[in-house]
């Protein structure tokens, strides 16, 4: 009864995709979904429940222009110590540099302080460094997941500079895909499903648009906090202790 329920319910979703009957109403949807408090532009319906609630937030205005200028002060010279880049180890990011901070000034500490407490549940261990990568103006991101080896069930990101769309896409079904607006001082945080189940990207300037409007991109930094990485048993994942 259970396998009939489920494949009932995937033929259901693929429905929702591919039904040209209900596209015109999903149009509408579009708009409802970019004014909601995630601005998410979903490629059929189906897609909502794979992804909300809770799997995708973003907090608009995280960060006030004072406080993006003070991480900028203390990030700019540590980042021009370093060359753009063309290729990262595992070949996902083109166009960057990117460093490792642990240490910050007394207000930035209490920015990041503000990052961890919305974005990580109370008693999650936390990564030490916060990873910061500086994307050119034609830089972009390529679909990946996080590697579990290196960070756990979250992944929370301050937007600089820039606003720009990241994609996520189901390894499942690549029909399944929704679109976030990241905007300028941003906060996104991702989780669960929408962690392990879909790659993340952030498009190429070309392609950046949102809901059927430019999304001008250009250099963009991310202040990236992550919890630790979970041990993989058999085909499940544990949290490590």
């Amino acid at each position: 009864m259970t396998g009939t329920f489920g494949a009932l319910s995937m033929a259901l979703r693929v429905w929702l995709c591919r039904s040209a009957a209900i596209w015109s109403v999903f149009r509408g949807h579009m708009k409802f979904c970019t004014n909601s408090p995630v601005p998410l532009v979903p490629s059929c319906p189906a897609v909502l429940p794979l992804l909300l609630p809770g799997g995708v937030r973003l907090l608009r205005d995280f960060l006030s222009p004072e406080e993006e200028g003070s991480l900028l002060k203390e990030l700019e010279r540590p980042l021009a110590k370093g060359r753009y880049q063309d290729g990262h180890w595992d070949q996902a990011i083109h166009g960057f540099r990117e460093i490792e901070k642990a240490h910050w000034t007394g207000q930035n500490t209490q920015i990041l302080q503000r990052v961890r407490d919305v974005a990580f549940p109370s008693g999650v261990s936390q990564l030490p460094l916060v990873h910061v990568l500086d994307l050119k103006a034609d830089g972009y991101i390529k679909p990946h997941i996080d590697s579990i080896k290196f960070c756990g069930s979250t992944i929370a990101g301050l937007s600089l500079l820039s606003s720009s769309v990241m994609r996520l896409m189901s390894e499942q079904n690549k029909e399944h895909w929704a679109d976030l607006l990241l905007e300028r001082r941003s906060l996104y945080i991702i989780s669960g499903r929408a962690r392990y189940e879909f790659t993340h990207e952030i498009l190429k300037d070309e392609d950046s648009t949102f809901n059927g409007q430019r999304v001008p991109r250009g250099r963009r930094i991310a202040v990236i906090c992550r919890n630790l990485p979970e041990a993989v048993v058999g085909d499940s994942v544990f949290p490590s202790s």
